[in-house]
């Protein structure tokens, strides 16, 4: 859970919140979020995303298309002992991340934003939570 304010170093390291060290032990997975943003799993929930989306029938070209694009992104970082890891520069290209980052916990995952394309993003939806959560509600 959370929000966390940060700057790469100039080697490119993103400092992973300290309670979330704990949970990934050292190692996680990095990859292609949804909404150009990047996904962060532990080592075991990567494991299950796998599981989940190798489910994906091959003969439908979306399947194919997404797992193409979540396996090839996947990077497997490691934590020094300051608890930072480099993002690769494809996974910094693809969310536009120069320098100034948020990283947000989203359950059993995290996130990794460009400072400004989280700002967008919460500018565009933060006028629409109750009405999202009215719908999804309604699905329930």
């Amino acid at each position: 859970m959370g929000e966390y304010r940060h700057s790469l170093d100039d080697k490119y390291r993103l400092i992973v919140p300290s309670r979330f060290r704990e949970e990934l032990a050292g190692r996680f997975v990095l990859t292609r979020g949804l909404d150009t943003c990047l996904f962060g799993f532990p080592m075991e929930e990567w494991r299950r995303q796998e599981q989940m989306i190798t489910q994906l029938p091959m003969t439908m070209a979306d399947g194919r298309a997404f797992s193409r694009l979540f396996f090839s992104g996947a990077s497997e970082c490691e934590l020094d002992k300051q608890g930072r890891a480099v993002v690769p520069a494809h996974l910094r290209e693809y969310a536009k991340i120069e320098r100034d980052i948020v990283i947000i916990g989203v359950s059993s995952r995290f996130e990794v934003w460009s400072a400004d394309g989280w700002d967008t993003y919460m500018s565009k939806m933060a006028g629409s939570y109750e009405a999202i959560a009215e719908k999804l509600v309604s699905t329930v």
